[in-house]
């Protein structure tokens, strides 16, 4: 069984990821000034245009996830791309009949939210692909600068090859508790220390590491 440790990270609110993207300001931009076009029925408009101008603040609001908003630029273009190549297609279209408008923008709301939750979520499992200690570059989705995530792969081939990446990781703890309050610090993982690591195996491991 594959677990994932994903270390000295907290969750945090955050206002979405989308408008990290370089072109979401354009883009969102022409939607909200070119919405009073798509629909026969004038009371679309105000629900349509308050659809794309809380686009960002609802995103996180419906993320739900456990762990913190860190998404790679990579998998951000995706997104991006993937969202702007739909609303360009509602974009196209003539005036459409009432409620239809705002019934897709939703769609394509709520499609984003799960491309997006894939994302953060894959990038997190990619990690057990690793042994030991892994840092990928991400995007920060709080304030959009770039950030990094730190976590602990279990893929490793060999005991030697284990040993070695529990000793890494007791390094970066060890590190970690040196630069972090006291109150920030988690118990120390005693079942990894020396004397257990001769008869450790991966259960063992992913059971204390689970555990703290």
């Amino acid at each position: 069984m594959a677990l994932l440790l994903c270390l000295g990270m907290t969750a945090a609110l955050a206002r979405g990821c989308l408008h990290c993207h370089s072109n979401f300001s354009d883009k969102f931009s022409f939607y909200r000034h070119h919405v009073n076009l798509k629909s026969w029925w004038v009371g679309d408009i105000p629900v349509s245009g308050a659809l794309l101008t809380d686009w960002s603040q609802d995103t996180m609001k419906e993320l739900h996830l456990a762990i913190p908003a860190e998404i790679t630029e990579e998998k951000l273009d995706q997104v991006a791309n993937a969202v702007y190549q739909r609303m360009d297609q509602l974009y196209q279209g003539k005036m459409y009949f009432p409620g239809y408008f705002p019934n897709e923008l939703r769609a394509i709301f709520r499609d984003q939210v799960h491309l997006i939750q894939n994302a953060i979520i894959e990038s997190r499992i990619d990690c057990q692909r690793h042994c030991g200690i892994f840092r990928y570059e991400t995007i920060s989705c709080i304030n959009c600068t770039n950030s990094h995530v730190v976590c602990f792969g279990y893929n490793c081939e060999s005991s030697a090859q284990w040993e070695r990446a529990v000793q890494g990781l007791l390094g970066y703890i060890s590190r970690w508790h040196k630069t972090t309050p006291a109150f920030l610090i988690s118990p120390s993982f005693t079942c990894l220390e020396p004397p257990h690591l001769a008869n450790l195996t991966l259960e063992n491991a992913s059971e204390c590491l689970t555990h703290h």
